[in-house]
């Protein structure tokens, strides 16, 4: 007896293979996405936590104010170091880097109080006040509302 595969198994392997493949490519592409809004949400988080604690730190010192910018990178600056090194000290333990360009998901710094994060080519712009000590993007605009709200709901 020949120790063989026969034609009709190759093919019955094939084709289960080919029903998988079609089935899960489709679902891994959505995992991917989910993972950098997911990204995205603990981020934007951390980052409101320390502009709270910053706030906390100053209120304790007798200080009303908020630094002008949450830290001291330049405009559009890829690899900068985001969130740290500011005017009272870092908001953020670990510094995020700023990304290449919009092809990237991630971070750019746009000015001292705004910056854009990206979702598959998609900016959401989020704006830092330091009168309001708060970090928020436009969950109304029609553009990137909805990118905006999965962000910081």
């Amino acid at each position: 007896m020949k120790k063989a595969f026969t034609m009709i198994e190759l093919i019955f392997v094939m084709v289960i293979l080919g029903i998988l493949t079609a089935i899960a490519i489709p679902r891994f592409v959505g995992v991917r996405e989910d993972a950098v809004i997911s990204k995205g949400k603990a981020e934007v988080a951390s980052i409101r936590g320390g502009i709270a604690l910053l706030r906390s730190q100053r209120l304790l010192e007798g200080n009303t104010t908020l630094p002008s910018k949450l830290d001291k990178a330049g405009n559009d600056t890829p690899g900068a170091s985001l969130f740290s090194a500011g005017d009272y000290g870092n908001v953020l333990s670990s510094p995020l880097y700023a990304k290449e360009d919009n092809k990237d998901n991630g971070w750019t710094k746009t000015s001292d109080t705004s910056y854009k994060f990206y979702i598959s080519g998609t900016a959401i712009t989020f704006t830092y006040s330091d009168t309001a000590g708060t970090f928020d993007c436009n969950a109304s605009d029609t553009t990137t509302g909805t990118n905006c709200k999965l962000l910081t709901r």
